[in-house]
């Protein structure tokens, strides 16, 4: 068997990045092929993230739509931020110095928050493919699934910790009703109650992709997603269902 020696950490971490993508955990695998549906769509980009010790560039989070794609703007903390810019699959970390990560993200900001940017050396590095992914049913005899085991969103609208967490609640209600009072009706329906809201989280992760990506350069794609986006900003309907979505829909 050979092993490849790598340099420097980010020319390891780039490696690894440019690999298929696996799944922790082999609880799915266990499921007989012809019992289990698999849904999936990969993305035809990834993210690439940098955090570092700088202030943020505004208190809120900052989505950007550009003509050179999309970007991204958080806070960790009033001293740390997490930043990320849209980019081919193709790319390795070793093509983005901290140079050209900061020089791209001003030129995909409004330039008013481009003159705020502060910049910095970078601490973490990497580059995060997207994928929607649901396998359904998430119940297979006694075997439950739960977050990522059984669903993957693309991080566009921040759903995939909060969906983990409510397939948790909701599996461990139906646990608890199992174990203190003999009721499987619950354990029944955990899979239909699960996959109802998480075919909501993907279907609202997969939009707000579309709506803030950069896909193709065609004219008509162009074109519909700039009045997807005017409408969204300029209705009253259109931030209201964005708002319910985003911060989340009723267990």
């Amino acid at each position: 068997m050979r092993v490849k020696s790598f340099e420097k950490p980010e020319e390891l971490l780039s490696s690894l990045c440019a690999q298929p993508l696996v799944y922790h955990g082999v609880s799915r695998q266990s499921i007989p092929h012809e019992r289990l549906s698999i849904h999936e769509r990969v993305y035809p980009f990834g993210w690439l993230g940098v955090l570092g010790d700088v202030p943020p560039v505004a208190d809120e989070l900052v989505y950007a739509n550009s003509q050179r794609g999309f970007a991204l703007c958080s806070m960790r903390s009033k001293t740390r931020s997490r930043y990320y810019v849209q980019c081919p699959l193709e790319d390795h970390l070793t093509d983005w110095s901290d140079e050209r990560f900061w020089r791209e993200l001003k030129a995909r900001l409004p330039a008013a928050l481009a003159r705020e940017l502060v910049t910095g050396p970078s601490i973490e590095k990497s580059i995060a493919p997207l994928r929607s992914f649901v396998a359904e049913p998430m119940r297979f005899g006694r075997l439950f699934l739960a977050g990522d085991a059984a669903h993957i969103v693309p991080p566009t609208g921040a759903k995939g910790l909060n969906l983990a967490a409510a397939d948790v609640r909701v599996l461990s209600e139906a646990l608890t009703e199992h174990f203190r009072h003999g009721r499987n009706d619950l354990l029944d329906q955990y899979s239909d109650a699960a996959l109802a809201r998480v075919w909501k989280a993907t279907r609202f992760s997969w939009w707000f992709t579309t709506l803030m990506h950069r896909f193709a350069d065609d004219a008509l794609s162009l074109r519909l997603q700039s009045a997807e986006l005017d409408y969204v900003a300029g209705s009253h309907a259109g931030p209201t269902t964005l708002a319910e979505n985003y911060v989340g829909l009723p267990i």
